[in-house]
């Protein structure tokens, strides 16, 4: 099983590397990531494997929006089966 993990905010030093630490904290496998800084802005879409993760899914995300309040982000997570309906016509 996927999921999809976005991340916008205000560019700062260490997003990738904390977001990365949290996903193998909790045994999630980090598959692809693109990022782009536009201007002082940064946008990140990583793709991850929760198959083996070691919390259940909503535990994770609701870790991972925490973590992005703390840090002023925007960070949300989305099972690959959500966002495979999201985008089907």
């Amino acid at each position: 099983m996927r999921a999809v993990i976005t991340v916008i905010g205000k560019d700062m030093v260490g997003i990738l590397a904390k977001v990365s630490v949290k996903c193998a904290e909790k045994n999630i496998n980090v598959l692809e990531v693109t990022q782009s800084i536009l201007q002082d802005m940064f946008a990140m879409i990583m793709m991850v494997d929760i198959s083996n993760s070691s919390v259940p899914f909503t535990e994770f995300t609701d870790e991972l929006e925490q973590m992005g309040r703390e840090m002023n982000l925007s960070i949300h997570a989305m099972h690959e089966d959500i966002f495979n309906a999201m985008h089907t016509i």
